[in-house]
């Protein structure tokens, strides 16, 4: 019995759900475009095998660990690092059973659908992962990680992936990247630029990142004007290696357009340790302000991921480290937020800002009035918490009668969880293709533009987002 069903995520209704089978099948196999996520360039780079199923599946997963933390699964028993090097687990096995003996939890969650996926596709899993059948899982995974078409690269041409983006910090020299340019290989793995190291006073170590970031990209000293010149620097250094696009992982969407001699008090500032909590927050709006001008400058897509309480937990923070599945959305506004940096450049046919959110009540109310009217901005895909059946279907409800959809940019996976990729996408095009059947069968769409629109959102629409 298969773990998946064929008609998975197609609308109940049995007319709608043929027309919605048939422009699935359209793009069912259609590359993947992959223009933001968190991939590591190393596997692209070594191509080494993964190292056994707990390593890919479970430890580096937050997706998968958080909810077992959630019903009292210490961290410790999934083989999580601490920061100060203390004992965790480090029998794959042992993780790996503990996960089976906790699959139930996963019951009509995204991460089950994604994980039967790869069992299933991947592996040719049939029976479903439990504690009677982990061993038996545990075994076969294992056994084909050693082969030469579990390989990084292998994977990534079985998965189709036409161009995929790592997201590296401005501090990064990118050897995985130079490693896998000289390679020979064809497979386009390209970075991405993520300033918050040393835009963010809050960051750790900000001020040495600072100084550090500012001689890497050859200045002299850490003044305001070479500080921005090492952006340049670095900015061009990232698009030498394929780079298109910068990320911006604020605590808000907060855009300042202050004059000179105030950035530059501010800066030196918070360079000092001196801000408060209300200057860090200054900085950080007028830094994207300055990234968006930046881009009006080389063209890099700026993207905004504003919206998450992250490290939420301080006693995780504290023996964990971060990204370690403590991130909670928070509420999140737009239209005043983005004001000043819309005013300062909003108009510049150079600029194209993709907006991401993880609160949803924004979508109607702000993003899609904004997006429907801005020519630089675009709306990123249903993102995070909310990349699932339902938030998707959410998205594309709340957004398209404002926003159309070519004021959005398709869909991006966002994960460092390499086998999930394939599985992320086939959920996008399913849910595409049962709304765009949902607005034939109800008269507001042809058949026709429905099958213009599904390789519109499959593919067209990231290219051009995201000038690949």
């Amino acid at each position: 019995m298969a773990l998946l069903n064929k008609d998975r995520l197609l609308p109940a209704d049995p007319g709608v759900r043929a027309l919605a089978r048939d422009l699935y099948d359209t793009i069912k196999d259609a590359p993947i475009i992959s223009p933001h996520g968190h991939t590591d360039p190393r596997w692209y780079a070594q191509n080494e095998a993964f190292p056994d199923p707990a390593q890919l599946f479970v430890t580096p997963d937050h997706y998968v660990f958080r909810m077992l933390h959630s019903q009292g699964v210490p961290l410790e028993a999934l083989g999580v690092p601490r920061v100060d090097g203390g004992e965790t687990e480090a029998d794959g096995r042992k993780i790996w059973r503990l996960f089976a003996e906790h699959y139930h939890l996963f019951r009509a969650t995204p991460s089950r659908i994604w994980l039967d996926h790869a069992f299933e596709t991947i592996f040719g899993f049939t029976e479903r992962l439990s504690a009677d059948t982990a061993d038996m899982y545990y075994d076969r995974i294992s056994e084909a990680l050693q082969r030469p078409e579990m390989r990084p690269r292998a994977l990534f041409e079985k998965f189709n992936i036409e161009v995929i983006a790592t997201t590296e910090s401005p501090l990064d020299d990118l050897k995985w990247h130079r490693m896998i340019r000289e390679s020979g290989w064809g497979g386009r793995v390209i970075t991405a630029y993520r300033p918050d190291p040393v835009v963010d006073p809050d960051f750790e170590g900000f001020a040495q990142n600072v100084e550090t970031f500012c001689q890497l990209g050859g200045q002299s000293g850490t003044s305001f004007a070479a500080y921005l010149d090492a952006h340049r620097d670095r900015r061009a250094y990232f698009a030498s290696f394929g780079a298109t696009s910068t990320d911006h992982g604020h605590p808000s969407a907060a855009t300042l357009n202050l004059d000179r001699a105030a950035v530059e008090a501010l800066y030196d500032k918070v360079l000092a340790g001196k801000a408060d909590a209300a200057e860090r927050e200054a900085f950080r709006a007028q830094m994207l302000t300055e990234m968006a001008k930046l881009s009006c400058e080389d063209g890099l897509v700026m993207q905004i991921h504003p919206g998450s309480s992250r490290n939420h937990s301080d006693p995780i923070l504290a023996r964990f480290g971060r990204d370690k599945g403590c991130d909670i959305p928070t509420r999140t506004d737009y239209v005043a937020a983005l004001k000043p940096l819309l005013d300062a450049v909003g108009q510049d046919p150079e600029l194209r800002v993709i907006l991401f959110t993880l609160d949803e009540t924004t979508y109607a109310r702000e993003l899609a009035p904004l997006a429907g009217v801005y020519p630089c901005l675009r709306l990123g895909p249903a993102w995070w918490f909310h990349d699932s059946f339902e938030g998707m279907w959410r998205y594309r409800e709340m957004t398209t009668e404002t926003a159309g959809f070519y004021n959005t940019v398709g869909f991006n996976d966002d994960t460092r969880a390499y086998l999930s990729i394939p599985a992320r996408h086939d959920v996008a095009r399913r849910v595409d293709a049962g709304f765009l059947a949902n607005l034939v069968a109800t008269g507001r769409l042809t058949e026709e533009e429905a099958s213009e629109v599904i390789h519109d959102l499959t593919h067209r629409l990231a290219r051009q987002a995201y000038k690949l």
